[in-house]
This record gives structure tokens, C-alpha cells and sequence, in this order.
């Protein structure tokens, strides 16, 4: 069986070597890209690597950043710039292969098993990647090659910046196992912590552990994480076309300051529900569940669900059960940084729905066709062309675009 070669494409510093690229007179300082960089309470979206070494770390207070790394340059994000240089890169990618998984805005998995473009090794393939990014669009990049993904990604995280780090089915035993767990994908703080509970503590350890005790711990989600420690994942690289099916419809934002009562949240969440309720209707979906994300100023982070009485594609009815989760589970022991609110267990619109007596289905029907109203007016007017009055004042949400930026989220399997 032919082995396959992955490479992960890792965009070193992106947003601040962005800048750096754009005003030369920053090459080679101290940069942390920071929303509201005019108030203290900013907070820092990207470092560069002398920023990264003295200290300063994604999501730090703006204020704090400055305590670490007092020459610190602070510059305010400039999305468009960062969207059009990631287009860029992966039209540079797609020279190789039309098997490019974004992952995020700066990542990118290729699938090159089949077309070595006449390179003699997936070594030389790769150094052709990361000199044409660096000579085209001035910029590096950090490549992990392996046989599965999970290992090409771990390997782009190896050496940085600007290098390129080979994980084969004969070393990476002798590379990987030693690793602590958290440097696995999708190995987070609350992941680490109950492994190191059981006495697992490296990639080594887990993928000596019986598949079964990760189950029992983990459920399903146990499987996938023996798997990946265990270099047996086969996830495909999926076509730079594809379209993922949609399983749920969500909105975050980082605001621009902590958000310090229940009336803020709520109105973050309103604002946010209005995006939410839109792509509903877009993909003709109703949502069943809600999910929310909230973020501390500790930069701790905690998520509920539930599931709705009704499904609904309404904006009002979906922000009113994420703050009634929000109101009912969070402890308020720090104010809030991030707020995520998710629409989930789609189910088509048309499909039949079994109702009770209870339900005001007079009620309903008003309250859609007002938001079909709503709809067509925004779509000729704008999205502000009509709003609710509680979010015309400073809901301390961004408005530089950051919305359009692609996060990472779940790997295609």
C-alpha cells in the first residue's frame, strides 16, 4: 500500500509578519497585533516571535503585554490585508495539489501522495513550498510532512519559523511519543488535565493506553485521541471545494472590553443571535438546541447547551435560551472576555413538527412574517437598516472585520 504523503503549511506569526511585511520599518521589533489598541483593555490577537520570547501571549490584557515587553509595538488589525495574503498562499498550494484543507485562516493540510510534481522526496516538495512563500509574497511558513495529518500537523508546530520538519512511519515513535499529550491536536487544558489524572501524561503513554479506558473516559472522542497518538488515524485531506454538510450555525466575537453584567452579555448575544437567525434561514434550517461559549478575562472558557421546547430559526427565541443558560450556569467570578452563541441539532424547516396545546402557533407565524420583513429590508438596506433599540449604544463588540476571518475548527475526517 502506497504511503501517503501530508504536509501541514503553517503561516509563521501571521498576522504580525503581515504587518511587518506591509510597514518594513517594523521587520525584526517587537509586534503584537491588539484590538482597541487606543485603550488599555485591549487584548493581544498575534505576536511576533521577539514578542513571543519576551513573554507576550495571545489574548494577554494589552496593558499586561506592555509590562512584559516594554519596547512592544502595538498595531491595530488590519483583516482585509490578512484575508488577501491567506488567498494568496493558498493559490501557492494549489500549484501541488487540489487536496488543500484549510484549517483556520494560515493553516492548510495537502495531500501530495500522488503527485510529487517530479520532486525526488516529500523534503524537496516541501522546501519548494516554503521558498515560493517566502519569495512571492514575503512571508514564512513551517511544514510538517508525515503519512496522516495529525503528525504533519504536529510537526509544523516542531520548528518555527520558517522550517520544515519530516515525521515518517519510522521515526515517529522515537519523535512523537515523548511529546506531552498537549501538544497533540484537539488535546486541550480539561483533555490534559483528566489523562494526567490517570497517569498519562505523553503521546507515548496514550497511545499505550487500551483503547477501551480511553472510551470509558472520553466516550467516542477516546477512540479518535488513540488514534491519532497511535499514528492508525486515516482522515482524508478533503478538495479545496468542499463544502462541509451543516451541523450547526454559530457566531462568536472577542469584544473589544470585558463585558461586566448580565444587560451586556444579553445584548452580545442578541446581536450575535441576529447572524445566526439570518444563516438559518439561508440554509433553510431550524435549530432545536442552543450552545453557548463563554469566555473569561482569565482566559478560562466554559460551554453549555440545551435543547430548545420548540425549534426555532428566530433570533430572539435563540438569544433568550443562550442567556438563560448563560444567566442559570455562569458564576460571574470573572467579568466576561468572549461570548459564543451556536445554533444546534439543525433539522430541515418543512420537516413535520409534533406541537402541544401550549404552544402559541398564532404567535409564531406573526413573528416570522415580521422577521421575513425584517430580512428583506436588511438585504436592501443593510444589516443596521433595523435593529433593536438595546443594541444601538457601545455593545463593546469590534467592528474592523475580524468577523470574516476563518477560525480553526473541526479537522475533516
Amino acid at each position: 500500500m502506497q504511503q501517503r504523503v501530508i504536509l501541514h503549511s503553517d503561516m509563521n506569526s501571521f498576522y504580525a509578519s503581515v504587518e511587518a511585511m506591509l510597514d518594513p520599518t517594523l521587520k525584526g521589533k517587537a509586534i503584537a497585533v491588539c484590538g482597541s489598541t487606543e485603550e488599555r483593555h485591549g487584548i493581544v490577537l498575534a505576536k511576533s516571535e521577539l514578542a513571543k520570547k519576551a513573554g507576550v501571549k495571545t489574548g494577554m490584557v494589552s496593558w499586561e503585554a506592555r509590562q512584559r515587553c516594554p519596547n512592544l509595538i502595538m498595531v491595530p488589525p488590519q483583516y482585509d490585508e490578512y484575508l488577501k495574503y491567506s488567498k494568496l498562499a493558498h493559490e501557492i498550494y494549489y500549484r501541488y495539489t487540489d487536496l488543500v484543507e484549510p484549517f483556520g485562516m494560515d493553516e492548510c493540510w495537502l495531500d501530495c501522495t500522488n503527485n510529487l510534481h517530479g520532486f525526488d522526496s516529500a523534503l524537496s516538495l516541501a522546501e519548494s513550498i516554503r521558498k515560493a512563500t517566502r519569495e512571492e509574497l514575503g512571508l514564512t511558513v513551517s511544514i510538517g510532512v508525515s503519512f496522516n495529518k495529525i503528525f504533519a500537523k504536529l510537526g509544523s508546530d516542531l520548528k518555527k519559523p520558517d522550517a520544515i520538519t519530516c515525521i515518517t512511519q519510522e521515526n515517529f515513535e522515537d519523535v512523537v511519543w515523548p511529546l506531552a499529550v498537549s501538544e497533540m491536536i484537539y488535546v486541550g487544558h480539561a483533555t490534559e488535565a483528566k489523562l494526567a489524572k490517570y497517569g498519562v501524561h505523553t503521546i507515548g503513554e496514550l497511545a499505550a493506553t487500551p483503547p477501551q479506558l480511553l472510551i470509558n473516559w472520553f466516550g467516542i472522542n477516546g477512540l479518535k485521541l488513540w488514534r491519532f497518538a497511535s499514528g492508525t488515524d486515516e482522515s482524508r485531506v478533503m478538495q479545496k471545494d468542499f463544502v462541509s454538510p451543516v451541523k450547526s450555525i454559530g457566531h462568536g466575537i472577542t469584544c473589544t472590553a470585558d463585558l461586566e453584567n448580565d444587560n451586556e452579555v444579553h445584548n452580545v448575544m442578541l446581536e450575535l443571535s441576529q447572524d445566526v437567525g439570518h444563516r438559518l434561514r439561508v440554509h433553510e434550517l431550524c435549530a432545536t438546541g442552543v450552545q453557548i461559549w463563554i469566555r473569561s478575562n482569565d482566559l478560562s472558557g466554559e460551554q453549555f447547551q440545551c435543547r430548545l421546547p420548540v425549534r426555532t430559526q428566530l433570533p430572539c427565541e435563540i438569544a433568550a435560551a443562550g442567556f438563560k443558560l448563560f444567566h442559570e450556569r455562569y458564576k460571574w467570578n470573572n467579568n466576561v472576555r468572549a461570548v459564543c452563541i451556536r445554533a444546534i441539532n439543525l433539522v430541515p424547516k418543512n420537516e413535520n413538527e409534533q406541537l402541544t396545546i401550549f404552544d402559541d402557533i398564532a404567535w409564531r407565524e406573526r413573528r416570522e412574517r415580521l422577521e421575513d420583513t425584517v430580512e428583506i429590508l436588511r438585504s436592501r438596506f443593510g444589516k443596521q437598516a433595523i435593529t433593536y433599540a438595546s443594541l444601538l449604544g457601545d455593545l463593546k463588540m469590534p467592528g474592523d472585520g475580524r468577523e470574516k476571518v476563518r477560525m480553526p475548527g473541526l479537522m475533516y475526517q
